[in-house]
Parts: C-alpha cells; structure tokens; sequence
C-alpha cells in the first residue's frame, strides 16, 4: 500500500512539474504601437443594389474596410481581401454603420517581400470581388473572407451565416460554390487552421467563439463553442498553433460608442487567450494573456519570420499593419 501511494504521489509530483514547466515555456504577444497605413481605399462607384441610403451605381469617395485576409499569391505579390461599404453617414450614425457590405475589396502589392510592403498607402485597390451580381442565389451579405490554399486552388470562406465557399486559382477571378454550413445562433467572421490534416473554422455567434471542422473543407461537424465570452460580444477571431501551444485572438464589441464618430463603432481592444487544447478557451478571462490594440486583427508571418498584427479603421481608415514580438511570460 506503502508503494502505491509512493507512486502516485511521484507520478503527481511529476505531472506537476511538467505543468510548471509548460506555463513556465508560455511566451505572450506583444506589439510594437507603431502601425503604418498600408492601404487607404480609392473612392469608387456602389457595386450593389439600392439600399436605404446608397444607391447602385453612384461614385462614392469615402470607402470602409473591415474584417480582412492577406494571402500571397503565385506571382509572389500579396493580396488582401476584406469588407467594404461606402461611408454613411446617417443620422444617428449607427443606422447606415455597415451598410452596403455586400462585395469584398481587393488590393495588392507592388513589392514580393513582405516587409518591403509596410509603406504608407503601399497597396493598390483593383476591383471588387464577389458582389451579388456575381453571386446569385446568395444573400447580399458578403462578410470576412478567409483564403488558404487547397488542391491547387485558393479557397475562400466568406459568411455571414449561411458560410459559403468560392475558388480561385489566381485570386482575380473567383467562381462561388454554394454553402458550406449555417448556425442556428448566427456564424459570423470565419478563420481557418489547418492542424494535422484537420481544417478548424472558428466563428463568432451569441456571446462565443464557435468551432467547426473538416477534412475537406465540404463537409462540417456539428459547432463547439471553444470560448464563451459573457462580458462582451466576440468578433474577428484568429486561431494559431505557435510554440507548441494554441493561441486566440478575439476582438471585443463592448458597447459605449458615443455614436458621434464612425470610428468609434470599430471597437480596437483584442483579447488573447492560450490554451494546450484548442476547443477550449474557457469562460471570460479565464485563459486570459494579454490585450492588443487593433480591429479585426489578423495575424501573420512575412518571409522572414517576422510577425504582423493588422488593424482596420484604427487608428486610420483602411488596413495598416504593426509588427508583433513574442515575449516570454
């Protein structure tokens, strides 16, 4: 009996001291706050049918962004895709804030090495992509694409809910596939982690970052709520598998916009969570490391290792892109 409890006490000891060490090896993003504005929206004409306050085939000047994706393609050049709508002005501000976005923008760099993009007003806006003309039978809603690449062609998901799939293979030209999924609760603002040969599609619905996956990219399983967040409304989420751990970043809407600026709709605190099992990121603050500033966040790698964190509409109209360390804790 004496051996028993001597061995669970030293394989518990052990399992403990392997959890020190685990959180001991946890390193932290951190951001430089020196964001540079790499592309400003050219004014442009409305893509869409007639909404209450735009009107189809009127030029516009001021042009918003949102939730965005980078991928580079095969001439070595990189690309963003993201949301977009004339600015509307309404009164109150808050009725017209995102309306009209119903196609996506794209822009692209002149430069190949992503580093040499990191310039004021760097990228060059071509036209948009995926507008209701080019998709009939979908909703009008064309919301935060999300690219990697399979099978020898780029894959966008896009949503809101229902989430929808188009291909590309040169990322000028895309051909819509239909649905993929919906969510009874909404799904909105998709990410893409390719993990072991699993694809995990993170979304934001009622107070929660939900999880889907697939081998295929064509067929889901049922949702996971990953992250419950009862003191905000999540948006923009990003999951990423660095240093041997799993890391979330969420950006927050936690109300309190005076309404008198549009910017201030676009709420620029993002939430880090880390967790060893990425369909669980706890309850609030419980997985809780840091806080960034940016909006609808995305998190990458240029080609020589470095990380960028980018932002839209804080703190400048378009995309602009700050540089990320990682810290130890």
């Amino acid at each position: 009996m004496k051996t028993r409890t001597f061995q669970f006490l030293t394989v518990s000891f052990l399992l403990f001291q392997t959890g020190l060490r685990a959180q001991e090896n946890i390193i932290i993003p951190q951001q430089a706050n020196e964001y540079v504005r790499i592309y400003k929206p050219d004014g442009d004409y409305f893509f869409a049918p007639d909404t209450p306050n735009l009107k189809e085939g009127k030029w516009y000047d001021e042009w918003v962004p949102n939730d965005h994706t980078f991928v580079k393609g095969d001439d070595g050049k990189w690309h963003i895709f993201g949301i977009t709508h004339p600015l509307v002005e309404t009164k109150p501000l808050n009725k017209g804030i995102h309306e009209g976005e119903h196609g996506s923008f794209h822009a692209v760099s002149e430069a190949t090495d992503f580093k040499e993009t990191v310039k004021k007003h760097h990228y060059n806006d071509l036209p948009k992509i995926l507008t209701p003309k080019d998709r009939p039978g979908e909703i009008a809603a064309n919301h935060a694409p999300y690219i990697v690449r399979k099978d020898g062609l780029f894959q966008m998901v896009y949503g809101h809910s229902p989430m929808r799939l188009a291909v590309s293979d040169n990322l000028y030209d895309w051909e819509p596939k239909g649905e993929l999924f919906s969510d009874p609760d909404g799904a909105r603002d998709p990410n893409l982690l390719l993990y072991k040969g699993t694809y995990y599609l993170t979304y934001c619905s009622i107070k929660s970052v939900r999880m889907v996956t697939s081998k295929d990219l064509i067929n889901w399983s049922e949702p996971k709520i990953i992250l419950k967040t009862n003191k905000f409304d999540p948006e923009s989420p990003t999951l990423l598998f660095h240093n041997n751990t799993f890391y979330l970043f969420v950006c927050a809407w936690e109300g309190g916009w005076d309404g008198k600026y549009i910017q201030g709709a676009y709420t620029h605190k993002a939430y880090v969570y880390q967790s060893n099992d990425l369909t669980d990121f706890g309850v609030d603050q419980e997985k809780e490391i840091t806080v960034l500033k940016a909006h609808a966040p995305e998190i990458f790698q240029g080609e020589d290792g470095q990380w960028y964190i980018s932002s839209v509409e804080w703190p400048y109209r378009g995309v602009s892109i700050d540089k990320l360390e990682w810290i130890k804790k």
